[in-house]
């Protein structure tokens, strides 16, 4: 069944992007900015799994404000690289009621980077 989109913003949360869609809730966070000696950003992303049904794939599609060139995930990039929207396939044997992190998806971009959406399909 599918559900509309919805956006929330919340002040108790840094930097974090938060969308329910389908049966994911997914959350973003950039808890790595460039730094001396380290010039990429690092992306927490979790799903969380409300279904009842199990995969064993998953397509997470994450936006930014600006073009990212990809560095590293714990998936395989399908598309993206270089542009605002990141395709990324994970392979995580799912629940119905799971919660998944991604790991760190790592990306270089300028200065200012920001993620504007999140979702994670199956």
């Amino acid at each position: 069944m599918y559900r509309k989109p919805v956006i929330m913003t919340t002040e108790d949360m840094a930097e974090g992007v938060y969308l329910a869609s389908g049966c994911y809730t997914a959350t973003a966070n950039i808890h790595q900015r460039p730094e001396t000696g380290r010039g990429d950003y690092r992306i927490q992303v979790n799903g969380q799994h409300k279904a009842d049904h199990t995969k064993d794939t998953q397509l997470l599609t994450i936006t930014f404000n600006q073009p990212v060139t990809y560095g590293s995930s714990n998936g395989s990039l399908q598309s993206g690289d270089g542009t605002t929207t990141l395709t990324i396939q994970y392979h995580y044997h799912q629940n119905p009621s799971d919660n998944i992190g991604l790991g760190d998806l790592v990306v270089q971009a300028d200065p200012g980077l920001e993620v504007i959406s999140v979702k994670i399909t199956d």
